[in-house]
This record gives C-alpha cells, sequence and structure tokens, in this order.
C-alpha cells in the first residue's frame, strides 16, 4: 500500500427507500479547513484526473457504477490499483504527491463524489498533470 493513502470501507445501510453511507466525516480530515467537494461523472472507458498535488490531499468515493482508481506514489515509484463503486463501496484518501487517475471501467456512467482540502484556485492550481 502506497504510503498516506488510507481506503476506508464504507457501512451502506439499506432499506426499501435506497441507501445510505457516510462518505467523509469531519475527524477523518487532517485539515481543518472546508476545502471543496465536487461531483464529476465519466461516460464508459474515460478517465479522469491523470495529476497529482505537491500540498493537497484528496478523498474519492465512487457513488455510482465503477472506477478503477491508479495511483502511483512519485517517492517510490509504487504503483496500486484499487476498485472503487459496485460491490466495494470505500471512501480513498489520496495525499500528496501521488499521481492519481479514475477510469470508468463499467458499462454505465460513472459518478465520483471528491473532497478536496483546497478549493480550486486558477492563480494557484497545485495541479500537475502528465501521462503515465
Amino acid at each position: 500500500m502506497i504510503n498516506g493513502v488510507t481506503i476506508k470501507n464504507l457501512e451502506v445501510k439499506k432499506d426499501e427507500r435506497g441507501w445510505f453511507a457516510e462518505i467523509l466525516r469531519a475527524d477523518e480530515i487532517d485539515n481543518p479547513v472546508f476545502g471543496q467537494v465536487y461531483i464529476t461523472t465519466a461516460t464508459p472507458e474515460q478517465t479522469k484526473g491523470k495529476h497529482y498535488h505537491t500540498r493537497k490531499t484528496e478523498w474519492f468515493c465512487v457513488v455510482k457504477g465503477n472506477g478503477l482508481l491508479t495511483l502511483i506514489d512519485n517517492d517510490s515509484g509504487e504503483r496500486q490499483e484499487i476498485e472503487l463503486g459496485g460491490g466495494n463501496m470505500v471512501t480513498v484518501k489520496i495525499p500528496p504527491k501521488v499521481w492519481h487517475a479514475i477510469k470508468n471501467n463499467g458499462k454505465d456512467e460513472m459518478y465520483l463524489i471528491a473532497h478536496i482540502s483546497e478549493q480550486y484556485n486558477p492563480e494557484d492550481p497545485d495541479t500537475i498533470s502528465e501521462e503515465r
């Protein structure tokens, strides 16, 4: 496992109305600053991300569909792949200096909810894009 990456198994509570899961709680965030929450979708076979941050931490959770999250530690070169969504309801914490990309490897649109430790600032994006 890549240093600093954590995987939280979600307790999914289901009933006739649907399901409920706590994706991320305040006591699981190292920095007390709120940052930003966003949702993004990807059509089948599409990949999002392909970047890393020098100071930001992100948390990913696929709430609909399926995704394959690829992580590469910039310091050690260690690589890790994690299935998200569908049968593996987890939240993954991605620390700074870990390159990440998520590919929709399912048949339907994928919905990803993410929290990032700082809100996006176009003057200082802290997003280093690169293919790997």
